[in-house]
């Protein structure tokens, strides 16, 4: 199974977070998610907020074009973005 699918125009991304990684970066699959590691560490949102800011810059979007549709307690999480402006060399995702 893969870790992404479109919705229409949407990309809706399974994912596998690690946060406080040394650096933010697109890590391969991990089961049927995406592993992503970023910097900002579990707390107060802060991780939900950079993972979102991560892959709006990779994505080519504004911040409000990503959301978190569920998972956001968790490292488990199922990510939607729409209206998409690229699609990253490092993932093989291909559009509809």
């Amino acid at each position: 199974m893969s870790y992404y699918r479109w919705q229409a125009q949407t990309l809706l991304l399974s994912c596998h977070l690690q946060p406080r990684a040394s650096k933010d970066e697109f890590c391969g699959q991990h089961g049927d998610s995406l592993k992503i590691r970023i910097t900002a560490p579990p707390v107060d949102g802060k991780a939900n907020a950079h993972l979102i800011k991560f892959l709006a810059k990779r994505f080519g979007v504004s911040r409000g074009a990503g959301s978190i549709i569920s998972g956001e307690l968790g490292r488990q999480k199922q990510i939607s973005i729409d209206r998409l402006g690229r699609l990253p060399e490092a993932l093989d995702i291909e559009r509809d």
